[in-house]
C-alpha cells in the first residue's frame, strides 16, 4: 500500500527515532509499504519518520543511480555502478559508528521537501551497524553514493533534514518555499500529508 509522505514542518520529522525489535506490530507490512511508497515516488531511500513513524527504520535502493546509458560518460566507476545496481537494504536500529574522509558536495533532494535541491557536504566513507528485516546484525563500511544515501536517510531517524546541512543564509532564502511546502502549496505526483494545510 502506498503511504502518504509527511511534508516538511511535521513534528515527526524532528523526532529522534526509537529502537524497535522484531515484535514491532506490523513490521513486515510497514517495510513492504515503505518500499512501495518509495518506488511510487521515484525515491532512492525512505525513512520511517517520512511515513509518520518515529522509529529507527529506513530503506535504500541505489539502483536508479546506476541507470547510466552505455554510450554516456559517467562520473562513477564501473565498480560503483555495479554496487549501486544491486544495493537494496533495509536498515533497522542503525548506528553510524564513524564517518571519514574529506567532505564532498552532492546535490540532494528529499521526498518530504519536494522541488528543493541543494548541495550538501558529507564525508565519503561510513562505518555502520544495523539489523536487516530478518534481524540479522550487520557491521559494514560503505563509500561514495551508497554512503551518501545512507547518511541522508540516517539523518531522518536522528530528526535531521538535508536543509540542516546548508549554510544559514541559504536556509533563510528557502524559508518561503519551505513554508509553502508545509502548507501544501506545492505540486507533487505522489501522496503527501501536509502539516499546515
Amino acid at each position: 500500500m502506498v503511504l502518504p509522505i509527511v511534508a516538511y514542518g511535521d513534528p515527526v520529522l524532528r523526532k529522534i527515532g526509537v529502537e524497535i525489535d522484531k515484535d514491532y506490530p506490523g513490521l513486515q507490512k510497514l517495510i513492504d509499504d515503505m518500499y512501495e511508497t518509495m518506488y511510487n515516488s521515484s525515491g532512492v531511500g525512505i525513512a520511517a519518520p517520512q511515513v509518520g513513524k518515529a522509529i529507527r527504520l529506513f530503506l535504500v535502493d541505489a539502483k536508479p543511480f546506476s541507470d547510466v546509458p552505455e554510450d554516456e560518460e559517467s562520473e562513477y566507476t564501473k565498480e560503483e555502478i555495479a554496487m549501486m545496481k544491486q544495493f537494496k537494504r533495509t536498515f533497522i536500529n542503525a548506528q553510524i559508528v564513524e564517518e571519514e574522509g574529506e567532505d564532498w558536495s552532492f546535490n540532494e533532494g528529499c521526498l518530504s521537501i519536494p522541488k528543493i535541491r541543494e548541495d550538501v557536504m558529507r564525508k565519503p566513507k561510513i562505518h555502520i551497524q544495523y539489523y536487516d528485516e530478518d534481524f540479522k546484525f550487520h557491521d559494514e563500511t560503505y563509500e561514495g553514493i551508497v554512503a551518501r544515501v545512507i547518511q541522508h536517510e540516517y539523518d531522518h531517524i536522528e530528526g535531521k533534514l538535508f536543509v540542516d546541512h546548508i549554510n544559514p543564509l541559504r536556509r533563510r532564502l528557502l524559508k518561503g518555499k519551505l513554508n509553502d511546502i508545509s502548507k501544501g502549496n506545492v505540486k507533487v505526483d505522489y501522496k503527501m500529508r501536509f502539516p499546515n494545510k
